[in-house]
Order: C-alpha cells, then structure tokens, then sequence
C-alpha cells in the first residue's frame, strides 16, 4: 500500500468501526486489525486517538459541505435556502449510512459537545451554512422567537430521526416523503413574517 493508500484503509477501518461499535469499543489495534496495518503505523497519521476521531468528523464534513453549497445562493428567498440545506442533509445521510451513523456517534460524545459549545456559543466559521442561515432568519424575524438550540432542533431533529429510520430500514424514504419532512420542520419554525417574504419572492 502506498502512504495515501494506509491513511485512507486507517480511515475507512475507524469509521465502520466506530460507526458500529462506538468509540470505547474499538481501541486503536482493533483499527489496525481490520485496516490491515501495523499497530505502530496508525500513530504516523494520526497522533492518538482523540486525534483520529476529531479529524474523522472533518473528513465527514468535507463531504457534507459541497453537497450542501452545490447550488446554494445567498440571495435566494430564506424557505428555498432552508429547503435546500435540509433536502441536501437528508438525501446525503440517507444516502452515506456510514458517515451518518458516525456523525450520530460524534454528537452524542464529548468530542460532539465540545465540538457543538464551539459552533454554537464561541464562533463560527465559514462552512456552517446552516448556522448562518438559522442566525439569518432569527434576525430577520423569519424563524420563530426561541433560542437557537430548539430551532435547531425542531429543523434538524426530524431528519436526524427519519434518517436513522430510513439507514436501519424502518422507513424507505422517497422525494415526496423528503419533501412532506421537511415542509413540516419548516412549519415547526416559521414566522408569518416568513409567509409574507415567501408570497413576495414567489
């Protein structure tokens, strides 16, 4: 194998393992084992193990990101742009079960409430699109008077439950069943004063 060729059997090892087992249960040999590289040889990429797990989550969200921005215009109305984010989230979870099993792992860690007390109370960067328009439509007085942790929620709870139904085969989720989904978040967080830019724009 080539360098590139262990880094990514390393990645791909830790991910379905993690995704499966947890971060507890899969300790760096067990990553080695199944990437089929030296226990050693892990440590050459990734410095330890809290390491791997963040830059997994990065390596995640480098996928995420182009598939949300693809087609994503600041200046179209504010309910195109949250239809588009929470359509392009969903098909990409539905669609990438691993990343989204391991995502689910992440945000329900201590990596993922560090991770989320940084996006959310000390900064954001760029590629938080969906951050930017939730703080865009509080300001505008398109999304509902609450904070933004149950805005999020209402938004994203759904599709995070429906996904997780949809990857364990509970539910096959279509374009009509994506649409209905995310129309109701949309219902969920929505201002009248949502309504009226939506029938002007429209």
């Amino acid at each position: 194998m080539t360098k590139t060729d262990k880094r990514e059997e390393i990645v791909r090892a830790a991910l379905e393992l993690i995704a499966e087992r947890g971060y507890h249960g899969t300790p760096m040999a067990l990553i080695a084992e199944q990437a089929k590289v030296g226990a050693g040889t892990i440590y050459r990429y990734f410095a330890n193990k809290d390491v791997l797990i963040t830059e997994l989550y990065q390596e995640v969200e480098n996928r995420v990101y182009p598939v949300i921005t693809a087609g994503y215009e600041v200046n179209q109305p504010f309910r195109q742009r949250f239809f588009h984010v929470l359509k392009a989230l969903l098909k990409y979870f539905t669609e990438n079960p691993l990343d989204f099993r391991y995502v689910e792992q992440f945000h329900n860690s201590p990596y993922g409430v560090a991770f989320r007390r940084e996006r959310l109370l000390v900064r954001r960067e760029e590629r938080d699109v969906c951050l930017h328009l939730f703080d865009e439509g509080v300001s505008k007085k398109l999304l509902k008077d609450l904070p933004l942790s149950i805005l999020l929620a209402l938004a994203f709870g759904p599709i995070l439950s429906v996904a997780r139904d949809h990857v364990l085969g509970f539910l096959l989720l279509d374009d009509r069943l994506i649409e209905e989904t995310i129309k109701a978040c949309w219902d969920a967080v929505k201002t009248p004063a949502a309504e009226v830019e939506e029938r002007v724009k429209s």
